[in-house]
């Protein structure tokens, strides 16, 4: 992959950060061979419990999405980030309990990218997920840097799809004498049972989200209401509502899901683009697709959205 580069950044915004997690990160940049002209630039965002290298995992009889971008050779630079943190993923936002991640993204990548390649100051977010989540509120809340986006089954929603665990994390605390999610970390050793994904996933949204602590009562798991308004002012869908000027004014979106979510994220997404039509953004800027499918098995659609954020940057408004 001779048009892939890897280089490490420096992080002010994550030096300190309150995890411990590393301020020095890699980056993965794909970049035309042609540097006499300029071009778009789309950032890739991974999902929770993943990495910027895992992108260059291959499954077997498949291709790695960077091999993927390889064979598109896009007039474009591509950008795969790194937000991985010690429980999981950082949501992609700043945050007290994980650090400054959108910071990270918007104020030291952005530039650091910029600095190097041949860029044209038209840029994208693409992600999954988590990713998809850091797609849609960085675009919103940078309407400036970033004017388009692509997101697959994200994050949002949260009253039927993070909610939903909260019963079962309930429960599962109570059964191993653990009072708090502190103390799930302290005894946290890998997902090494059935519910330890649940709880990493609700761990590292109430990080996220709130004070780290899950917003419901304990014993009964019904919802604590100041503490839930924290969560619901930080869902996607809340968040496109809030930033309705940014959200009509974008280039393009991309948003689809599988049919059959395991997270139910076929939901969010459908909430997502009533949120977004609401806006006023034209429905010919919108790109919305129910696949068939679940929550895995998305990766196909990646070169896709890619593509397409490429020719809606492209195109002379």
């Amino acid at each position: 992959m001779s048009d892939w580069q890897e280089h490490s950044l420096t992080s002010t915004a994550l030096r300190g950060n309150p995890l411990g997690d590393p301020h020095e990160r890699n980056l993965w940049i794909w970049s035309p061979q042609d540097r006499s002209r300029r071009y778009p630039t789309v950032y890739v965002l991974h999902a929770h419990l993943r990495s910027g290298r895992s992108w260059f995992n291959v499954e077997p009889f498949g291709r790695s999405y960077p091999e993927e971008i390889d064979a598109l050779a896009p007039d474009a630079v591509v950008v795969l980030v790194d937000g991985w943190t010690s429980v999981g993923g950082s949501q992609w936002i700043d945050s007290e309990g994980l650090g400054r991640y959108g910071t990270y993204l918007q104020e030291e990548i952005v530039p650091f990218v910029d600095a190097r390649y041949p860029t044209n100051g038209l840029r994208a977010l693409q992600g999954k997920s988590s990713g998809g989540y850091g797609a849609i509120v960085n675009t919103l809340e940078r309407p400036d840097l970033f004017q388009a986006l692509a997101a697959h089954a994200p994050d949002a929603l949260f009253e039927v799809t993070l909610a939903r665990g909260f019963p079962a994390a309930a429960r599962t605390l109570r059964e191993r004498a653990l009072t708090s999610m502190d103390a799930f970390w302290s005894s946290f050793a890998g997902l090494n049972e059935p519910e330890d994904a649940l709880l990493v996933e609700l761990g590292a949204a109430a990080l996220a989200f709130g004070d780290g602590s899950l917003p419901i009562d304990p014993e009964t798991a019904a919802l604590v209401p100041e503490a839930w308004a924290r969560w619901l002012d930080r869902d996607s869908v809340h968040r496109v509502d809030a930033g309705a000027d940014a959200a009509a004014g974008l280039r393009a979106v991309w948003l689809d899901a599988g049919r059959r979510d395991e997270y139910f994220l076929d939901l969010g997404a459908l909430a997502l683009r009533s949120a977004l039509l609401r806006t006023g953004l034209p429905k010919e800027r919108l790109h919305f697709e129910l696949v068939d499918g679940g929550h895995r098995g998305m990766s196909h659609r990646y070169p896709l959205s890619l593509a397409y954020l490429i020719e809606s940057l492209s195109i002379t408004f």
